[in-house]
């Protein structure tokens, strides 16, 4: 299982949220960049997040985005407000490799669809459950539809993974919901990347046994020294 550190953007700072929420915001650093850096030759990909962007519903930080790709090379995997293909084809022109996308999942399944025949295995679709179902918005908004029925929207389609956020759990370090993502997983044939509430080597652990759980995106346990990357790597690891 792969670990892939999380950096999310909000005014041009690295910073978290709690359980997604905008009012209760940490900041990390004030130079996204230098902590992109510190990231290079470590990890294949990075996870990156245009907070405003998921908010307003189109790229707000792509000069900060750039920034980032810059300082950490091939592999950064960004999201946030990615609504139409042109914003997919934007992110990749920047040196992206990866494009995430939520809101669309639920809003508009065929532009995922179209996006992941035009670039096969690039596409991440984020899946990130509130209360069981589906948020959108920058998780200001709630669908009706679960993870696994929105997941099955793009069976045969070519993405490249399936991130599943429970929101709840996010920027709280008391643990993954190893169950709900253990249950996605064994229905997917797409792998699985497991996000919120990791804070532990022993929570890499539990992430790393399940089958069809390719990665574990990690963000506050490393800014809060609750373990080091090489660690996190190596329970990763097995």
């Amino acid at each position: 299982m792969l670990i892939l550190p999380a950096i999310d953007l909000l005014g041009g700072q690295a910073v978290r949220l709690h359980q997604g929420r905008y009012a209760d915001v940490t900041v990390y650093s004030d130079d996204p960049p230098a902590l992109a850096a510190s990231f290079r030759g470590k990890v294949p990909i990075l996870h990156v997040v245009d907070l405003e962007g998921a908010r307003a519903g189109r790229a707000v930080q792509e000069d900060l985005v750039r920034a980032l790709i810059a300082a950490f090379g091939p592999g950064v995997q960004v999201g946030g407000g990615v609504r139409s293909l042109e914003a997919v084809e934007s992110y990749l022109a920047l040196g992206a490799s990866r494009v995430v996308l939520g809101t669309a999942a639920v809003r508009t399944p065929a532009l995922i669809v179209e996006a992941a025949a035009r670039f096969p295995g690039q596409i991440v679709v984020a899946v990130d459950a509130k209360d069981g179902f589906v948020a959108m918005e920058g998780w200001e908004q709630t669908s009706t539809r679960t993870a696994g029925e929105v997941l099955r929207s793009f069976a045969g389609a070519a993405v490249g993974a399936v991130l599943y956020t429970d929101v709840s759990r996010d920027g709280t370090q008391v643990g993954p919901n190893v169950a709900a993502t253990a249950e996605l997983a064994a229905g997917s044939t797409i792998p699985v990347l497991a996000s919120g509430g990791v804070g532990s080597l022993a929570h890499l652990r539990d992430l790393a046994r399940l089958p069809n759980v390719a990665g574990a995106i990690v963000g506050k346990a490393l800014y809060e020294r609750a373990f080091t990357l090489d660690e996190a790597i190596a329970a990763a690891a097995g």
